[in-house]
């Protein structure tokens, strides 16, 4: 048995995994967040699509995907990496990078995440968009909202809501990072 088996066999010995989302829901889902980005924009003049790492920039390729075959325009889409801007993670000189290509003055940034719980990496991705400029507005798209703030943030575009206690999580895997499409909840044993 190799090492990656005896792991997961492991994981499902001290956790079980319910699949909330397969594949077909989730491109449903993404297929109506889209749809809603453009009635809510009324088109995409002005949008810029920014995907917080990993998979929320993996989702937002696949939304803008969607709205190029919708409105056959294709927004800019960038990745953000917000850990220098996390308030639980700081470098050492306290100084915080660029975002490189990050363009937002007056433009409306469609921020995109896999998973809304406490807030915190959502108030990082503003902290980074807001130091490269002024944005017209900031709306916020996620695949799931489990719920749990910790923070006043709330998605303007939801793929699904899904109550959560604290002690589970949620797994979303996308093919381009993990190889299959889904969602799952899992709860400790």
């Amino acid at each position: 048995m190799t090492t990656e088996a005896i792991g997961e066999r492991l994981d499902e010995a001290v956790s079980t995994q319910t699949q909330i989302l397969d594949a077909t829901a989730m491109e449903r889902s993404m297929t109506r967040m889209a749809h809603e980005i453009l009635e809510k924009n009324k088109g995409l003049d002005g949008v810029v699509v920014v995907g917080i790492k990993t998979r929320g920039a993996v989702l937002a390729e696949r939304i803008a995907d969607k709205l190029e075959r919708i409105e056959g325009i294709r927004p800019p889409v960038l990745d953000l990496d917000v850990r220098p801007y996390r308030d639980d993670v700081r470098a050492s000189t306290g100084a915080r990078p660029p975002v490189a290509g990050l363009v937002v003055e007056d433009r409306t940034v469609v921020l995109v995440d896999d998973v809304l719980y406490t807030g915190r990496t959502v108030r990082a991705a503003l902290d980074a968009v807001m130091a490269t400029g002024r944005p017209r507005y900031v709306q916020l798209a996620s695949l799931i909202d489990r719920g749990h703030r910790e923070l006043p943030i709330r998605p303007d575009f939801v793929g699904k809501n899904v109550p959560t206690s604290r002690d589970e999580s949620v797994s979303v895997r996308m093919r381009e990072v993990d190889g299959e499409d889904g969602v799952w909840i899992v709860k400790p044993h």
